[in-house]
């Protein structure tokens, strides 16, 4: 019954991710990206520096934002 009411709750959110199904798997592995070079780059004095590092390893046609 708990199962029940809960699939009940959500079932809006559920149906749409058919309607409208997306992959978060590229964001997930620039994030990845991202932590490993903080893991390498520990001791840059800056972030500009850390930026400059960054952007020439991201090689999709997507933009960072922010």
């Amino acid at each position: 019954m708990k199962f029940a009411r809960t699939l009940q709750a959500h079932c809006e959110g559920i149906l749409n991710g058919y309607d409208h199904p997306f992959s978060t798997g590229p964001l997930g592995g620039t994030n990845s990206k991202i932590k490993l070079l903080q893991r390498q780059a520990y001791g840059y004095r800056d972030l500009p520096f850390f930026k400059l590092t960054l952007l020439p390893r991201h090689h999709t046609p997507h933009a960072f934002v922010g």
